[in-house]
């Protein structure tokens, strides 16, 4: 009878381990995935510069760059020069933003990227998203 005991309690305590252990598991599971969802929205003090001839005025390295006007020409390999009526400015575009889009020197765009400025170079933008305008 003590023996029977004993095991029932073993029994016992190897059942509540599996239970502590899978519940462990499904909390991690939860934590992770809604930290992977997890992203900051409140304000920030970095500024998006809306204006090239703010950007050609004071170029800052990596600064985000909002941008509405016209891809005027192709200058090179995924290389175009923008205007937004204030200045013009070369922009890098990828063949891939370019998405099943038709896109002339008429039609507006939207352009968000950031500014690339290397040493002695005049800056352009690494476009990383093209929108249509209507």
């Amino acid at each position: 009878m003590i023996f029977v005991n004993i095991f029932n309690l073993a029994d016992g305590v190897k059942m509540k381990q599996k239970n502590i252990a899978a519940l462990i598991i499904a909390l991690s599971a939860i934590g992770f995935s809604s930290a992977a969802s997890a992203q900051y929205v409140g304000p920030t003090t970095q500024v998006t510069i809306t204006s090239i001839a703010e950007i050609l005025k004071h170029p800052v390295d990596d600064q985000p760059v909002t941008l509405r006007g016209y891809i005027v020409k192709k200058v090179g390999n995924e290389k175009y020069l923008f205007s937004d009526g204030t200045s013009e400015i070369r922009i890098d575009i990828d063949d891939k933003h370019f998405a099943n889009m038709k896109v002339d020197a008429k039609t507006k765009v939207e352009i968000r990227g950031e500014v690339e400025k290397d040493f002695l170079e005049t800056p352009e933008i690494d476009v990383d998203v093209l929108n249509l305008v209507n």
